[in-house]
């Protein structure tokens, strides 16, 4: 009856009032959707990003499969003898540092080499002194097991001047031989395509729809370089919201991760779905805080550690305790790759270039096991060295 009504002037004033203040409330919610270290990220609903779920089912699927045959060196150089191998670890704590030391040890018996491992107990001046003391020992070679040369630049010098080869593992971004700093190979996955699958598995699972909190240790260069490529690669899908970005240095996990997720819990509620960690043993710091808050081992949220794959990471995926899947390192494989590496130094030969492929463990695929250990290489390398 009144349609043709005009409005009184007082009551557009308040009509726009009330407009404005439905937008910036709006905005206000969208913000809080967003990351914890920038501006909102707008949200969309299941299917949210069709072909980007079809590209990442497919290399999800990919990466799931157990059967890999050795793709790995079949040439090389036979054993050379009477070597003596230190093992310099960012920390033994972390458990991917200290299964590859095993798989040095493991592999040193087979080749005939000693071995000793120096811990650097996760603090710089700890893995500098670590570093100190490999280089006076004058050993064949040294292992970077984990951390950063840059940081122990002086003692990296000191052994470039000596001749002690360098090997590092996760201690550099890229796998293979390095300039600066000098190391005659670097041992680990892509971490491209290790931070790719973990995304593209949140992204699969979830249908195009989660909320997901990221874990990473920024004092690591290459645990950081590896969340910003998982960041990068969720945001490939825009149904999938970045809740929040933290950083907790490795050494302080066990202390600070049980806080930090009771914190994240009460702040985000159901809306969380999905974490992602540089690191399988944030869940295991995790686990606690989830459990006392009554979450359900089995998830959400649904926690994928791109890497290491530790034992524990394993027991906890087999047992739908707070982690549903990894991406595991093959640790002994890598132990072993290293002492085949050093060998190479030694007989005047490059580096094998070798580098093993990315492997996603659940517990449909891990029939119980409790490391990612494909099958082959220990015979390869075996019939390499003459052993």
């Amino acid at each position: 009856m009144h349609r043709n009504r005009k409005a009184l002037p007082g009551i557009v004033k308040v009509r726009s009032v009330s407009l404005a203040l439905l937008a910036a409330a709006s905005a206000l919610a969208g913000c809080e959707r967003g990351s914890s270290n920038g501006p909102g990220v707008s949200t969309a609903g299941p299917g949210g990003c069709p072909a980007a779920q079809a590209r990442a089912q497919t290399a999800v699927a990919r990466a799931e499969k157990s059967e890999i045959p050795w793709n790995g060196p079949t040439s090389g150089s036979a054993a050379v003898s009477g070597k003596t191998i230190v093992y310099v670890a960012q920390t033994m704590t972390n458990p991917g540092v200290a299964g590859v030391a095993q798989g040095v040890k493991e592999a040193a018996r087979v080749i005939g080499w000693n071995v000793r491992v120096i811990d650097g107990e996760g603090t710089p001046a700890g893995i500098q002194a670590a570093l100190s003391e490999a280089v006076a020992l004058r050993p064949s070679g040294i292992v970077i097991g984990g951390f950063d040369p840059n940081s122990t630049s002086q003692q990296v010098a000191s052994a470039t001047a000596a001749r002690i080869p360098l090997i590092g593992w996760h201690a550099v971004a890229s796998p293979g031989p390095s300039v600066k700093p000098r190391l005659f190979t670097n041992v680990t996955t892509n971490v491209d395509e290790v931070a790719a699958i973990s995304a593209q598995w949140v992204i699969s699972r979830s249908h195009g729809d989660a909320g997901v909190v990221l874990f990473t240790d920024a004092s690591i260069p290459f645990a950081k370089h590896k969340s910003e490529l998982i960041r990068k690669g969720l945001a490939a899908c825009a149904g999938v919201r970045m809740l929040a970005y933290e950083n907790i240095p490795i050494p302080d996990a066990s202390s600070r991760t049980p806080r930090e997720v009771s914190v994240l819990l009460s702040r985000f509620g159901s809306r969380w779905t999905y974490s992602v960690a540089i690191n399988d043993l944030y869940f295991a710091d995790a686990a606690p805080a989830f459990r006392s808050a009554g979450e359900k081992g089995s998830g959400p949220p649904f926690n994928i550690g791109a890497g290491d794959g530790d034992p524990s990471a394993f027991q906890r995926i087999n047992s739908e305790q707070y982690q549903a899947a990894t991406v595991p390192e093959p640790l002994s494989l890598q132990g072993w790759q290293i002492l085949d590496e050093f060998n190479r130094a030694f007989s005047g030969r490059p580096a094998s270039g070798y580098v093993a492929p990315v492997h996603i463990s659940t517990a449909a695929n891990s029939d119980g096991a409790t490391a990612w250990d494909p099958s082959g290489y220990r015979e390869a390398y075996r019939k390499i060295w003459g052993k």
